[in-house]
């Protein structure tokens, strides 16, 4: 029993080293420009407990107003096929992957000298909430631009040959571009730990304006990596102006419902989106095999059902400021517990997850999800005055207890979609093609917000007015659970021959 019991340690003390020292041994110097662009994006979180303490405190939209705009924040994540199409097929001065870099950077900084400057009162071109909104476009369209270059990159970066010149085993390209994804994530990651504490700092110290200025160092890390390393591409070819002149004329049209306020002009975008990006998405694919593409169709559908789902809003945020007493500095430790926990959750599972059915993993994240709604929706019922006067403790250590728990899975759920992208990903149409699914996948987050509006459209929560908000955390954990585990029964069994594993990690 005692030699069982010391194999069974030495084996799992083996796979925990495994699981550890992978992403190391998989970074390979060329994959630093794309991860440096993941690391800005986690990073730009400096600004946003600043953000939530500004709106709350200087502007006047209401939490299903601002639901309401998060919708059209979206909507660039959901048109990437536009800038896909131009960073496969448009080079800006001979550059279709540095030059975009820059060009997403200075957006970013564009949005974030806006913000500062509704803050600081020195622009007056617009209202102080109107300046929130275009300051807000301008950085979603930034990363978006230099998201969708990342991800080209991220299937560009892996060898296909032996230095010799002859053909990698598939399963080592797999191997490769599954441990690219997960270094992305893990990047990802590491800017929002980064950079956490320091929001929570940064906004109880310094002026929102001043904030929203540091921020401008995020774009910067970006564009370094851009101009570190030669990351241009060999690959050309004709622009497909069905995809980019659809694309466009799409983007244009949402931009006009945006500023003439149609009534339900959100929806109507959403299912204009969904038929836009499903046909071309289908002219993507359409010289896969059928086995190929009914694969990449459920393992799609069941994660778009599991992004799909709404969230709480605003309200719960003005909740924890008002009823809890969460201040700046608090509130950037809890993200910064979030976020580290989330690095070391992606770190040490990442490797076990990219081998393991796509249904099972959302299965269990799903269930875990909704478990650890549990303590937020006991704050709003005011739990935490029965525990401190019963057992000593309050609403911050159970607000700290539930994120160090619910913290791992943020970002595992997104690895087998990301790998089975890159396997996928046709040539000379790779940018074309992640931003595509991306915009399949966002789609899904533009349903959630919709319904995050509803729900505060339903039962209104305001500013010192949050009788109603046990009522909206407990329909977004209702709906949270039934809606993922309905789809995952339904058709995970039809991936990959009806087992539920995506061909990824074939060795």
């Amino acid at each position: 029993m005692t030699d069982a019991t010391g194999s069974s340690w030495q084996r799992l003390g083996q796979k925990l080293e495994t699981a550890l020292l992978n992403p190391i041994r998989a970074f390979r110097p060329r994959y630093l420009p794309l991860l440096m662009v993941y690391f800005a994006y986690g990073a730009l979180g400096i600004v946003t407990i600043a953000e939530s303490f500004w709106i709350k405190s200087a502007l006047t939209l209401s939490a299903s107003e601002l639901a309401a705009l998060s919708v059209w924040l979206t909507l660039p994540w959901t048109i990437k096929m536009v800038f896909g199409e131009l960073v496969d097929a448009v080079p800006v001065f001979g550059s279709q992957r540095r030059a975009y870099v820059l060009i997403g950077g200075a957006l970013v900084a564009l949005g974030l000298l806006t913000l500062a400057g509704a803050a600081g009162g020195w622009l007056t071109f617009a209202t102080p909430p109107d300046l929130y909104r275009i300051g807000s476009f301008l950085s979603v369209v930034g990363v978006v631009l230099q998201d969708v270059t990342a991800d080209a990159m991220s299937t560009e970066v892996v060898d296909r040959e032996n230095p010799d010149g002859t053909p990698r085993a598939p399963k080592d390209i797999n191997r490769d571009l599954g441990m690219v994804q997960v270094l992305g994530r893990l990047s990802l990651s590491l800017g929002m730990v980064a950079v956490a504490g320091l929001a929570g700092f940064l906004a109880s110290v310094f002026s929102y304006e001043t904030v929203f200025l540091c921020g401008l160092v995020i774009p910067l890390i970006s564009i370094s990596g851009a101009l570190l390393i030669d990351i241009n591409t060999a690959e050309t070819r004709p622009v497909d102006w069905r995809i980019l002149g659809g694309g466009i004329a799409f983007g244009s049209a949402v931009f006009v419902l945006a500023i003439t306020g149609v009534p339900y002009s959100q929806e109507v975008v959403f299912l204009v989106s969904m038929a836009v990006v499903s046909a071309m998405l289908w002219r993507v694919v359409s010289d896969l095999d059928p086995e190929t593409k009914e694969k990449i169709f459920y393992a799609a559908l069941i994660i778009f059902v599991f992004r799909a789902t709404p969230l709480v809003g605003q309200g719960y945020t003005w909740f924890t400021i008002d009823v809890l007493g969460f201040d700046e500095a608090f509130q950037g430790t809890l993200n910064q517990i979030g976020a580290l926990l989330a690095l070391l959750g992606t770190w040490v599972f990442s490797d076990a997850i990219t081998g393991r059915p796509i249904p099972v993993v959302l299965f269990w994240l799903t269930i875990a999800a909704t478990v650890l709604t549990l303590p937020s929706l006991a704050l709003t019922l005011g739990i935490s005055q029965w525990t401190e006067a019963t057992f000593g403790f309050g609403a911050r250590t159970i607000a700290i207890i539930d994120t160090a728990a619910s913290s791992p899975f943020l970002q595992l759920s997104m690895i087998p979609l990301l790998t089975l992208c890159a396997i996928y990903a046709p040539e000379k149409r790779r940018a074309t093609w992640f931003a595509l699914m991306g915009s399949l996948m966002n789609l899904a987050l533009v349903a959630g917000a919709l319904q995050t509006k509803y729900l505060n459209t339903i039962f209104v929560v305001d500013r010192g007015s949050y009788e109603n908000l046990p009522l909206i955390l407990g329909t977004v954990m209702a709906i949270g659970l039934i809606a993922p585990l309905t789809a995952i029964l339904l058709f995970g069994y039809h991936l990959n021959g009806g087992n539920g594993r995506p061909p990824v990690r074939q060795d």
